[in-house]
């Protein structure tokens, strides 16, 4: 009996889940129709489609957190306190390239494909970008060293000393150089080797996600880099990103995503106001997209001061973009961006 109520039950089960896929399928029969088809295209479709948009994205914003920017400052800081205590160290030999972007579809690619055609130079394109590795570093290194601990650094015991043994060594630490060694060999052997055994002389890493206090820590570990900043205005940058039809983006797999246009423009403006924190004479150039495809870098400046050869018209010959399907975005979107990044776009030169 209990078989029997057992083979009834999955059969009404079976019965209604084909009833059910029976009905959908009907109901979704009226999509093929050239009446459906025609409304899609026309501006009724385009007018749904805005308000589902629109309806997404003021959602988004609502319960849109940023992510919290490190301080260029308390970074400096905090470097000067290790640098105080660091050890005599090598010449400094290595001179990557740092090329930063502010986001996605800023033309970092682009200008990432014109700095290798010397083929000396390799420049990784966002390894393990997810993970945030250089932010998550710089982010340690800011909250430094409790001034308690500074002090027991600085009074401690001689680890050459013959009464170790006798002392307190509870708090014993290496020198700042070593540590800082030990910063530069992850880089080295995680980006470097792997460029020069490949043959290039000279490597770096092009990335989206960081900003001016990676920047700084960078620099820190090695001082002969050059940097460059590329950006794009944030509306054709979003734009091009809503419109790729990507999978879902990340800034921090998987818990920080960039998937609306106020999670994008708070990305943009963390970044974009970063570079104003900048110390004076620090080795970087800023190029806008705009004038890159307008025609109004110059190369030859450029490969002087990063001590290249480019051959930009090789590059530059490639298709660019081809993302964004839309000619602008609509007043939702731009408005959540103008709210969101109007400091960042003032800052490096961007109208509303």
């Amino acid at each position: 009996m209990q078989e029997e109520q057992i083979d009834r039950g999955v059969g009404v089960i079976s019965l209604e889940t084909e009833n059910d896929s029976v009905g959908l399928a009907k109901n979704q029969r009226y999509k093929h129709t050239r009446l459906w088809a025609w409304a899609r295209q026309s501006k009724i479709g385009e007018s749904a489609r805005a308000c589902r948009r629109c309806r997404r994205e003021l959602w988004a914003w609502a319960n849109c957190k940023g992510i919290a920017a490190i301080s260029v400052e308390r970074l400096a800081k905090s470097i000067e306190v290790l640098g105080a205590h660091a050890s005599n160290t090598a010449e400094e030999t290595e001179t990557p390239i740092f090329l930063l972007s502010t986001g996605w579809r800023a033309g970092s690619t682009l200008l990432q494909r014109i700095l290798v055609t010397d083929p000396r130079l390799l420049l990784w394109g966002e390894p393990l970008a997810e993970m945030t590795i250089v932010s998550r570093i710089a982010e340690m290194l800011s909250n430094s060293i409790s001034s308690r601990n500074l002090q027991l650094w600085r009074d401690q015991q001689d680890a050459n000393s013959l009464t170790l043994s006798t002392s307190w060594v509870a708090n014993l630490y290496p020198p700042s150089g070593d540590f800082r060694s030990g910063l530069q060999s992850l880089f080295n052997q995680w980006l470097g080797e792997p460029a020069y055994q490949r043959g290039f002389g000279r490597w770096g890493l092009k990335e989206v996600r960081i900003g001016a206090a990676e920047a700084v820590l960078l620099r820190w570990l090695y001082p002969n880099a050059r940097f460059l900043v590329i950006s794009r205005h944030p509306y054709d940058s979003y734009r091009s990103l809503a419109d790729s039809g990507w999978d879902q983006v990340f800034y921090r797999y998987p818990d920080v995503s960039v998937d609306s246009a106020a999670s994008f423009a708070k990305h943009w403006n963390r970044l974009a106001l970063s570079w104003r924190e900048l110390p004076a004479g620090f080795p970087f150039v800023h190029i806008k997209y705009e004038d890159l495809i307008g025609g109004k870098v110059d190369f030859r400046a450029l490969e002087s001061w990063l001590g290249l050869e480019i051959k930009e018209n090789v590059a530059l010959s490639a298709e660019v973009g081809g993302t964004a399907r839309r000619t602008k975005l609509s007043w939702c979107e731009r408005t959540i961006i103008r709210h969101e990044a109007a400091e960042g776009m003032q800052a490096i030169g961007y109208s509303e």
